[in-house]
């Protein structure tokens, strides 16, 4: 998962399965047939779709069903039971059986041999948010579930829940919905059927597993879908944006030239015949989604982004989201523990790994980019060191596998964005590591691909042991590395590995954005007034200077958004996507008077260092710089 627009250090500032047994499966079930469910997109009352699930027959007297309190790739609680509503189960003369609700995700059902179906109503997650899932005790927004008349976000984990000993039962799913909808998904499709008067359809889908109805979102609605062949690849996208100001023809060509180079990068790695992207574009309203980013599937992506995106900036906001995603064919699609294979959505465990399935997969997203030709050189240096200077904001002392494996626990849960950061940076002196060691032969990649020619999607590597087996597979530099700065406590000192590479820094102006100066941040909060006001570090931003913005001015409002302690993750989240060329409208104020500043965004600069390559360095370093670039 992709937490692409998440600002870390900003809470800090504001101050953070098991499978079923044969026998448990013969002890629960009389028969073998799927679990049917339904949605029905036509009856939606009061904002809410209703449910059917109907298991089949027990043998055992009380049942357990449960909607997901944790969904894969997500690393945070979500609690879909709490969206749903009107929770009853009937007998198979259509009367009501009793039922106890658990916890917020769970129910029990009483005189379960009786038992006909459950039925319930499920609300959105999309109009009740109020952080998208970042820093918030709700679903990450690209997790979440939309209902409204032209678009429904069906992330079926928060619709469809399970019986505790039948996950590995196969699921019928049927969708009903208005004919003119335009239905996009990957699950597999088994039938349709049309309403007698025409005006519904029905289709019908078929799960093997209960894994399988969480791994593939749907999108329904009015929607804009392109598809295009990459390879052996097909891939599907689909757009919903509310005011129709982007478009899936106007975002193919750049997804077609990004995930082209993608699999020249990956070369042989196993893929999937079809791959689809789901963006849902939000028009900033308070219904509307507020956690920009995406989440990952075995085959799909399902992608929040904001509406009111320049093309320009929409077009690399979804090369570097998408291509995250797509990276995750390779881990932990490939190469994962027994955490994620056998995951559990009520308890899960995880894996240590973080800095592998997040962290290698994002440095992977940048690096392709470079590798392929789509930045240049000082544009992939200046990502990474934006990397080090936003993961300052976080603890560089952390052993990063004790955080993986808490990562739902405080303190280090609030540490978890450093998975994209430090965890990417970790990917990166692996990869000039393994070059170095191997003149250049071999790479980060090689080893994940040999990592998954050895596991594979459906055998799971021992959490435990990962380290020893990928020194034993490479070399004893790469051992020491991950027991010293991985396991262990040691920071990085980044500036060895730019040696190697022949990289160097120098002063001067670099660019930066509108909450921070070179990864140092512009805000402090007063937690006696409530306010957050411009530091003494604003002057050197140019575009607050510019402006006329003094250190001690209060943020009263940003676009017409008050600011205040709840709003302030929104707002500032908002803030840090900022693009030139946006019209913006800020309320300042300056001891008791009210300052406003209506203008368009121009580029920020501030006083910072640089990385470029050495005039002093040796062959050597060059060498190995173009084989890590360039291949």
């Amino acid at each position: 998962m992709k937490r692409v627009f998440a600002i870390i250090g900003l809470s800090t500032m504001l101050v953070a399965c098991g499978t079923s047994s044969k026998s448990a499966k013969a002890e629960a079930l009389a028969t073998s047939s799927a679990i049917e469910t339904t949605l029905d997109l036509t009856k939606v009352v009061d904002d809410k779709v209703p449910v059917t699930v109907d298991p089949g027959r027990f043998i055992t007297e009380t049942v357990i069903y449960r909607l997901p309190r944790v969904v894969q790739g997500t690393y945070s609680v979500s609690d879909f039971g709490k969206y749903v509503d009107d929770f009853k189960a009937f007998d198979y003369d259509g009367n009501e059986i009793a039922t106890t609700k658990l916890d917020v995700n769970s129910w029990s059902v009483s005189n379960a041999t009786k038992l006909d179906k459950i039925t319930y109503y499920v609300n959105d997650t999309f109009d009740v948010e109020t952080s998208g899932g970042i820093g918030g005790e709700e679903p990450f927004s690209p997790a979440g579930t939309n209902i409204e008349p032209t678009n429904y976000v069906l992330n079926l984990h928060g619709f469809i829940g399970y019986f505790d000993s039948l996950k590995n039962a196969q699921y019928k799913l049927d969708v009903t919905a208005p004919e003119s909808f335009v239905r996009s998904s990957a699950i597999q499709e088994v039938g349709t059927k049309t309403s007698d008067d025409g005006s519904a359809v029905t289709t019908s889908y078929f799960a093997p597993r209960y894994f399988d109805i969480t791994d593939n979102p749907m999108f329904y609605g009015e929607l804009d879908v392109e598809e295009f062949q990459v390879e052996d690849i097909k891939v599907v996208l689909s757009v919903y944006s509310p005011n129709n100001v982007h478009s899936a023809a106007s975002l193919k060509e750049t997804m077609y030239k990004m995930m082209q180079a993608q699999k020249r990068y990956l070369g042989d790695i196993d893929s999937t015949p079809r791959y689809d992207i789901f963006l849902y574009l939000s028009d900033g309203g308070p219904e509307s989604p507020k956690g920009f980013g995406a989440l990952e599937h075995h085959t799909s992506t399902v992608v929040v982004l904001p509406e009111d995106s320049s093309k320009p900036d929409l077009d690399k906001s979804m090369i570097d989201v998408v291509a995250h995603e797509f990276f995750h064919i390779v881990t932990p699609l490939s190469v994962h523990s027994d955490d994620v294979h056998y995951f559990d959505y009520h308890q899960p465990t995880f894996s240590k790994h973080l800095w592998m399935y997040e962290g290698v997969t994002e440095y992977f997203a940048q690096h392709f980019q470079v590798y392929e030709g789509l930045m240049s050189e000082d544009e992939f240096y200046a990502s990474v060191l934006d990397k080090i200077r936003t993961a300052a904001n976080l603890d560089d002392t952390m052993s990063f596998t004790v955080m993986s494996e808490n990562v739902l626990d405080e303190p280090y849960a609030s540490q978890y964005y450093n998975v994209y950061l430090k965890g990417a940076l970790i990917g990166m002196c692996i990869d000039i590591l393994m070059r170095e060691e191997s003149d250049g032969n071999r790479s980060m990649l090689s080893l994940m691909k040999e990592l998954s020619t050895k596991y594979g999607k459906n055998k799971p590597f021992n959490d435990d042991t990962l380290i020893e087996e990928i020194t034993a597979m490479t070399y004893p530099s790469i051992g020491e590395f991950l027991k010293t700065h991985v396991e262990g406590t040691t920071p990085i000192d980044y500036n060895k590995f730019f040696a190697k590479v022949g990289l160097g820094f120098i002063d001067g102006q670099v660019e930066t954005n509108y909450i921070q100066n070179d990864g140092e941040f512009i805000f402090v909060p007063n937690m006696q007034t409530l306010e957050i006001a411009f530091s003494p570090a604003v002057v050197n931003n140019s575009f607050w200077n510019d402006n006329g913005v003094k250190p001690g001015d209060v943020l009263k409002s940003v676009d017409g958004v008050e600011l205040n302690m709840n709003t302030a993750q929104q707002v500032i989240s908002t803030m840090y996507v900022w693009q030139a060329g946006q019209e913006i409208h800020v309320v300042l104020d300056r001891n008791g008077e009210e300052v406003g500043i209506k203008t368009t965004l121009t580029p920020s600069f501030t006083n910072g260092k640089k990385l470029q390559a050495s005039p002093n360095a040796t062959e050597a370093q060059n060498a190995l710089r173009k084989a890590w670039l360039k291949g």
